[in-house]
């Protein structure tokens, strides 16, 4: 009878395929547009089974106005006695070095992330992320939003002070570790995607913030994405059809993206429209070409071209491609 209460009290292995360590981040921000940046951050570092090891803050000055101060608290005059972020780069590089980024819609996080360290020429060290929301969903919790904010509160985390990096942090990583658990228990495959680090990026001018922006809660254009719409002119050429390998693009092509590109992807998608080629913003049998850098990511669309049979190529075989777009037949 002991020996059958000691089998069911047995622990359930771990998956060895998980990662060995994570760094729970938050950063609060002037906005969400290409010249927007980071006026707080904050890394609660975790173990494999997401138990925490350390935790660390930093304001930072964004050497601009700070943005919706009525959200973030932080402004102008407390921001300008604080570092630069070239000055917190390796501090921050420490807390995630070797783990894996974890964020509430990490897209947005790394994005910024990224292009702070673009900008400081230094490459920050993460090489994959793991996004609480798009983990949310695999493990179909009952959420009626995707919000930290719902999160924290379908597993009993009080927040005491929203909108502040390091409070969001500590609630997220109090949320992650049940989430991880409940994954671990179901040797459930975590969504990891990988990071791009940029290495051309702009800041040009500002897109205008979205209406209903409202800091960490960001008004997105779809569910599980960061960027705000963009209106792009109309393709003037009609599609010809799919890319065919070894073959050239031809003006009117539907081009798609998934993932991180090193290029910005809005300069990248200025380029391809310049081109005359039409930006896919999702994966239809029309869809002429998915570009990725992470053809086996398990995201939306990679998973759809797989279904449709769309061609695939990685972000250098298209910057090569855009240079020699063929001209639409003449009508």
């Amino acid at each position: 009878m002991l020996e059958d209460q000691t089998a069911a009290a047995a622990p359930t292995p771990w998956p060895a395929a998980y990662p060995e360590g994570y760094a729970v981040v938050d950063v609060e921000t002037t906005g969400l547009a290409r010249d927007d940046r980071i006026v707080s951050a904050a890394v609660y570092q975790l173990d494999a089974r997401g138990g925490v090891e350390d935790h660390w803050y930093t304001l930072v000055n964004p050497e601009r106005d700070p943005g919706p101060v009525w959200i973030h608290g932080l402004t102008t005059s407390v921001l300008s006695s604080a570092p630069l972020f070239p000055e917190i780069a390796d501090e921050f590089a420490k807390r995630l070095e070797g783990r894996v980024l974890v964020a509430h819609n990490a897209a947005f996080d790394w994005s910024m992330i990224a292009r702070e360290y673009a900008r400081a020429q230094v490459t920050a060290p993460v090489r994959q992320r793991l996004c609480t929301i798009a983990l949310s969903k695999e493990l179909q919790l009952p959420l009626p939003n995707h919000k930290l904010e719902s999160l924290a509160a379908h597993y009993g985390v009080v927040q005491e002070r929203a909108h502040h990096a390091l409070d969001d942090a500590r609630v997220l990583a109090e949320a992650f570790r049940p989430s991880l658990h409940l994954a671990a228990e179901a040797d459930l495959r975590l969504p990891l995607l990988a990071c791009q680090p940029l290495t051309e990026w702009s800041d040009g001018p500002a897109n205008p913030r979205p209406a209903g922006y409202i800091g960490n809660q960001r008004s997105y254009s779809t569910p599980g994405s960061w960027r705000p719409s963009r209106k792009r002119p109309a393709c003037p050429y009609p599609n010809p059809g799919r890319y065919k390998e070894g073959e050239q693009l031809i003006q009117g092509m539907r081009v798609a993206f998934s993932g991180d590109t090193s290029i910005d992807r809005e300069l990248l998608e200025d380029r391809a429209i310049e081109a005359g080629l039409h930006i896919a913003t999702s994966i239809s049998r029309l869809t002429s070409v998915l570009v990725t850098n992470d053809p086996d990511s398990p995201t939306t669309k990679t998973t759809k071209a797989r279904s449709f049979g769309t061609p695939v190529i990685d972000e250098a075989a298209f910057v090569q491609l855009l240079s020699h777009v063929v001209p639409a037949p003449a009508s």
